[in-house]
């Protein structure tokens, strides 16, 4: 695991990770580890394959539909810009 190092935490921040921390029974470093998480990796967050397939169940997309998208789909490379 990695080492985080945190300086100049303001002191009215300190006490009030601490008061939290205290509130749910766990050290102020863990409360730290739980926040950060909390925001960095939000349970709710978009995943977007989760989105893709719930859209074509609403859509009502069968499996023949794209079997037919990816035969209609041109396989060739597009070609890159070019800014002359």
């Amino acid at each position: 695991m990695a080492i985080l190092t945190i300086r100049n935490v303001p002191d009215d921040v300190h006490r009030a990770l601490r008061l939290q921390a205290a509130r749910h029974n766990r050290s102020t470093e863990a409360e730290v580890r739980a926040i950060l998480a909390a925001v960095a990796k939000p349970d709710k967050r978009l995943r977007l394959g989760d989105a893709l397939a719930a859209l074509s169940r609403k859509i009502g997309l069968t499996d023949q539909d794209v079997a037919a998208l990816e035969q209609a789909r041109n396989s060739t490379p597009a070609e890159p810009i070019r800014f002359e």
